[in-house]
This record gives C-alpha cells, structure tokens and sequence, in this order.
C-alpha cells in the first residue's frame, strides 16, 4: 500500500494546500491498496476532495456527496444558522429544501429541529439520487425537476421555511472558479446568469405561492448581491432583511411572507 509520507509528498506537489489532512481523510476512505490508488490519482486530476472520499462534513454531519453533485459550502452552515435561530422553526413545520444539491441544507435543518417535514426539490438527477441518501433518516422526500414544479400542490401555503441556495455566479464569472468547481460540479449549480440573480428571482416570484403566512424565504448571496436581492423580495411582496457573518464570508437574504 502507498505509504502515507508518499501520498502528502504527491498531493503537495499538486498543489494541495492542506495535503497532511486530506491524505489522511483519503487513507481513512480507502478500502483497499487499489482503491486508495484510485482516490488518490482522481485527486490529483483535480476532483473536489469531497468527491473522492464521498463526503463533506457540514452543520456537525457527514453528508454523501457523489461524483458530479455540488459540494455544500461550509458557508452555507449560516443560513441553516438563520433558518433554525430562535425557535422559527418547531417540529410538525413543513420545510422545503429548494435547488437542493445534495441535501445539505435540508438535512442539517432537520437534524437540528427534529420532526420536520421535509421536502427537497433539484433539476439535475444525480443531485436527486444522493440528496435521497442525506435527507432518509429525517424521513425527507426528494422530487426532481424544476423549481416548484415537482412539488406536491398540498403544500401550497404550508411551508414554514423555504430554504434556496440557489446558484449566484454571474455567467462572466464562472471561468474565474477554482478549477475543483468549474470542471466538477455541474454548471446548473453555479451559474447565476448576468448578474446572477436569474434563479434567485424564479424563486422569489414563486415564494408567495407556498409560504405559509409569516413563512420565510432564505437565499445565500454574496455581499453585493444582498441589497439588489432584497429589492427582488420586496418586489413579490416579502418583507425583506439581510444577515451576514463575515467570520464566514456569508451572506443571507430573508424574506417574510
């Protein structure tokens, strides 16, 4: 088997920043000599490390992340932080988890609020399957298409917080992306168009449908995004208000139905 020394001296000379911990994350994923090989070859190809092992640790959970899906940010934690913060949301509330990638979002709400009903909604299949796998212990249901589209019309009206982390790269911007996510994540899940606030709007347009009144609407945006998202919120009748921790590099947009 490859000696441990041998694979950090491999990975730093590919350029990975941290190559002591992620080959002991690679060590400790690999059932065998060929497969820790094979792990350690995709990571050099440039393979999110996430979609190698196939997991990413996100508000105190393992979540599986398969080859092809978005790997959750750790940013992201902070609008799950703002969804839970201060008993808005209670057992028995219906949650939606909106261009849910791998589940993340929806899977840590549940976790931290037990009793839930979740539901999940993305466009793209194999963020169906494996959000399938992260949201099962809180019993949580995954639709694939797009937007509402493939949610059941019963919760119309229901939903206590509707989760999106919508994509919010300007198109022009994309390119710039580490290379780990522009040539392996998929391009639905990052490009926001011109100014990437094109699916943010769908969602905004859509929010008042299904929101239970004084249900919220969270979005993560980057800082100069907030001010514009929240005229967009406003514009479909949803009282907005931004909250940031910069410890993170977050941003969320809240509306209120």
């Amino acid at each position: 088997m490859m000696q441990d020394g041998k694979i950090v001296e491999r990975l730093r000379a590919a350029g990975c920043v941290f190559a002591e911990d992620e080959a002991r994350l690679i060590m400790g994923a690999a059932r065998g000599a060929a497969e820790l090989s094979a792990m350690v070859d995709r990571r050099l190809a440039g393979l999110p490390l996430e979609q190698v092992v196939g997991w990413a640790a996100f508000s105190g959970l393992r979540i599986v992340v398969e080859p092809g899906v978005f790997v959750p940010r750790r940013r992201t934690e902070f609008l799950v932080r703002q969804a839970v913060t201060g008993g808005a949301v209670a057992a028995g509330d219906v949650v939606v988890d909106l261009c849910c990638g791998s589940g993340a979002v929806g899977a840590a709400i549940a976790a931290a609020v037990p009793g839930v009903e979740l539901h999940a909604a993305d466009i793209d299949p194999a963020a169906v399957r494996c959000a399938r796998r992260n949201v099962a212990a809180a019993a949580g249901r995954v639709y694939e298409g797009d937007l509402y589209a493939p949610l059941p019309p019963r919760l119309r009206g229901t939903v206590a917080v509707l989760a999106a982390n919508v994509p919010y790269v300007p198109s022009r911007e994309v390119g710039l992306l580490p290379a780990e996510a522009r040539d392996h994540e998929p391009l639905v899940a990052l490009d926001g168009g011109a100014d990437g606030l094109d699916v943010l709007r769908r969602v905004a347009a859509g929010a008042g449908e299904w929101l239970a009144p004084g249900g919220r609407l969270l979005v993560e945006t980057t800082e100069r995004q907030a001010a514009r998202a929240a005229m967009v919120f406003a514009r479909h009748g949803l009282t907005a208000r931004t909250a940031a921790d910069e410890d993170g590099n977050a941003t969320v947009v809240i509306g209120t139905r």
